[in-house]
């Protein structure tokens, strides 16, 4: 069945650049929102609790573990987020319907797997790691906590990636900056009050819990492609297979990294826990250039999508144009303050002139490279608009995940300083978007040799009740 669709905008006519703007507007906002209240929990444990460096160091030494473990599940809200907008561009109406029941149902599913992973395995991989023994129980039980919110986050996520399909970023923000002002209050009221680490943890999953409800609460009064119905939840075969084709590798594509920042983590982990929380708080100020830039990445995988969907592939090329431009105008403004001011924003996080020192150090050493991220990540979005997802994880295998691995068992021990661990950062990112800018133009090329005449007519976009497949009239 096809018919007109109600969105946001229409992504698959006139000009791109504005409409891009105000799609990644409100992700940017929601991002750095989400890195503000992240950093509200290293703020407030560092501020206080009573074993402020300690506390803080045992907090920020799980960032990289978290994210190896649940960015192979975010990655499928990547893929959510590729095959409803191109069903979208497609006009398909009853198709986006089944991705996005299929979508929630397996944000559950795999929510709670990543969960019990998480929960029973947190001291066996902070082990690992080699986390300092000062720190070690601190880090278990907080990561212990957090992963009893991995349902609630992985459904936000693949909830966000429906509606971020056709171009509703604004309402997500809401969502998150509610349930992030919870966060924020709770973290004082709770470590103040005398549970540390455990407090920052216990906000941060109700948070979590709030904006999944409010994103809930949403989707089910919709009243176009978009409304969920619990009845109707289903895994259906071949549109959870498409989101696994795409999301997978996705996913993997973000574990390349993960693994790698693991073994970094590792590595500075062995420089004492005063590093680990300089670099960390430093990791945390980078957040914010690296999210805005993704922001734009992600604006432009939606939009590129919904042309592919559309078969109007000339402005794919036009969207990873732009993207690239919004992405270094992004990394200009705010990673431009954070070299002019590095031990003013550390500041903010810790009194502790040495860990101040520390994060100043990791600051120089990484934002003046992230725009080369900007790029690489643009430019993968547009290989996976067009189904192009297996390459950009080989790429980064061994353009990125390899390369800081032999970097650090070689060239950081040879010159065993955190600059020389830092360095590997930089010199990945630019073989890498070397590698993935070349495959693109053979991809783009060979794609517009392929491409209709005629482009699909104008859409309409009256809004249209959710379609009932044949088993819901039944």
């Amino acid at each position: 069945m096809r018919g007109s669709m109600k969105q946001k905008m229409d992504m698959t006519h006139g000009p791109l650049m504005k409409k891009i703007i105000i799609v990644a507007l409100p992700l940017a906002l929601s991002g750095i929102l989400q890195l503000l209240f992240n950093a509200a929990d290293l703020i407030v444990v560092g501020q206080f609790s009573n074993t402020p460096e300690q506390s803080l160091a045992a907090v920020s030494s799980n960032g990289a573990l978290i994210h190896l473990i649940i960015n192979l599940a975010l990655g499928l809200a990547v893929g959510t987020n590729v095959i409803m907008s191109q069903a979208i561009g497609a006009r398909d109406l009853e198709k986006a319907n089944r991705i996005l029941h299929s979508s929630i149902l397996l944000s559950l599913i795999c929510g709670v797997v990543m969960g019990l992973i998480g929960f029973f395995g947190a001291r066996f991989f902070l082990t690992l790691m080699d986390v300092d023994e000062a720190i070690i129980d601190k880090a278990v039980l907080y990561l212990q906590i957090f992963f009893l919110g991995t349902p609630a986050n992985l459904f936000y996520n693949f909830g966000s990636a429906i509606l971020r399909a056709k171009g509703d970023t604004t309402r997500p923000m809401i969502f998150l900056s509610i349930a992030g002002v919870i966060n924020v209050g709770l973290n004082i009221v709770l470590v103040v009050g005398g549970l540390d680490v455990a407090g920052v943890a216990i906000a941060t999953i109700v948070s979590q819990y709030l904006s999944a409800i409010l994103l809930c609460i949403c989707l089910c009064k919709e009243t176009d492609f978009c409304k969920l119905s619990f009845k109707k939840l289903k895994i259906h075969k071949r549109e959870t297979l498409d989101v696994v084709r795409v999301g997978l590798p996705s996913g993997a594509l973000s574990c390349c990294f993960s693994i790698s920042n693991v073994i970094i983590q590792s590595a500075i982990n062995g420089f004492g826990y005063l590093l680990v929380a300089g670099s960390s708080t430093a990791n945390n100020l980078d957040g914010f250039v690296y999210t805005a830039m993704n922001a734009v990445s992600s604006s432009a995988l939606t939009f590129a999508s919904q042309n592919y969907g559309a078969k109007r592939y000339s402005r794919i090329r036009r969207v990873m144009k732009d993207g690239c431009l919004l992405a270094f105008a992004v990394w200009t403004i705010i990673a431009g303050a954070l070299l002019l001011f590095p031990r003013t924003f550390a500041g903010f996080y810790t009194k502790d002139a040495t860990v101040i020192s520390y994060a100043t150090t990791r600051i120089y050493c990484t934002i003046p490279f992230f725009f080369l991220l900007g790029f690489n990540e643009v430019f993968v979005s547009g290989l996976r608009s067009m189904n192009h997802t297996i390459a950009p994880v080989v790429i980064s295998l061994f353009g990125t995940c390899l390369l800081r691995i032999v970097w650090v068992f070689t060239a950081a021990q040879i010159v065993h300083t955190p600059e020389m661990l830092y360095a590997s950062y930089g010199i990945s990112w630019i073989l890498t978007l070397i590698v993935t800018l070349v495959y693109y133009i053979v991809c783009y090329k060979k794609l517009m040799k392929t491409a209709p005449q005629d482009a699909l007519p104008n859409p309409d976009f009256e809004a249209q009740p959710a379609p009932q497949s044949n088993e819901d009239k039944n």
